[in-house]
């Protein structure tokens, strides 16, 4: 890689929403409304799954630590989109930029993984239910989640170092709402082949690798499903599966649209919307996904907000 001593570089101008100055009073307003939902609704979540024993098993532990990652995905970009149009400043500062970079590709990574495991979760509760305990011990899923958090790390870790190498020697300005991978790399003049070989290895590994294995789990389950003979016991399962996949497809469909091609073909504005459903909205939409159609889940939400006696009617 040719890499040259770098630009002094004090920020960088985030152009995402500054094309759109009529609309910044109606974009801060739906920004804000989605950030407050996702955050209040994956606290109760936590708290739900938290305060009810029923719920203290390998999938609502693994539920758990979705909404925790969701609501520090969701914390990474947001209040720095709401900053930046409440003061009309959309400057950011080089650090920062990179910091944000940083941790979001961690919890986006660590949204791949976790979905992974989490349908191994389900693979093993409904193709192996007599051996479901014995495998899905306490030890292996905090083991599972300590490896997804461990190459997580690793793997953001290591792009974020290669970043700071380059030289930001042309327009400093991001036509993006946040520090992404794809929009800096149009930033840099330093040769970036040799990132862009490393980044696409890597979200092979991360992205590739967890959808094969969610993928290959679903395929046993439905195999399984179908020699369920009573309709009542398939529509259990699911239902039991339903949200999963619901959360996987409205994941992997934006992620894929945006990072599986080369940057010299990013497009700034399919970016943009793909980039928004995959920070703002999933995160906001999967503790719905998840409540909803689940019974057990909205047993705990009744209770945990007081109204325990009336979980009957919630199961309706």
């Amino acid at each position: 890689m040719d890499i040259r001593n770098q630009t002094i570089v004090s920020g960088f101008l985030l152009l995402g929403f500054l094309k759109l100055p009529e609309q910044q009073p109606l974009l801060f307003g739906l920004f804000l409304s989605m950030h407050l939902v996702t955050v209040l609704g994956n606290l109760l979540i936590i708290l739900a799954i938290g305060s009810d024993p029923h719920l203290h098993t390998p999938m609502y532990f693994f539920l758990a630590n979705l909404s925790f990652i969701d609501t520090c995905f969701t914390c990474t970009i947001v209040p720095k989109v709401l900053f930046n149009m409440h003061t009309h400043d959309h400057t950011i500062s080089y650090a920062g930029c990179l910091t944000q970079m940083f941790f979001f590709m961690v919890l986006a990574l660590l949204d791949d993984f976790l979905l992974a495991v989490m349908a191994y979760d389900r693979y093993v509760a409904i193709c192996l239910p007599l051996h479901y305990t014995m495998i899905m011990d306490p030890r292996r899923c905090l083991l599972l989640l300590a490896t997804s958090w461990l190459c997580s790390t690793s793997l953001a870790f290591s792009l974020a170092l290669l970043m700071t190498q380059f030289s930001f020697c042309a327009s400093h300005s991001i036509t993006h709402f946040f520090c992404d991978v794809l929009p800096l790399l149009k930033l840099a003049c330093s040769d970036t082949h040799a990132f862009q070989v490393i980044m696409f290895s890597e979200a092979t590994l991360s992205g590739v690798v967890p959808l094969t294995c969610i993928l290959i789990s679903y395929a046993h389950i439905m195999h399984t499903i179908l020699r369920i003979p009573s309709a009542r016991g398939k529509h259990r399962v699911f239902s039991t599966c339903g949200s999963h996949l619901t959360v996987v497809t409205l994941f992997y469909g934006t992620v894929f649209l945006v990072y599986f091609q080369p940057s010299s073909s990013y497009s700034a504005g399919t970016g943009m919307v793909a980039s928004v459903v995959y920070t703002v909205v999933t995160p906001m939409l999967n503790p719905f996904i998840y409540s909803l159609r689940n019974k057990d889940m909205k047993q705990a939400l009744w209770r945990l907000v007081g109204l325990g006696k009336y979980s009957g009617k919630a199961q309706l």
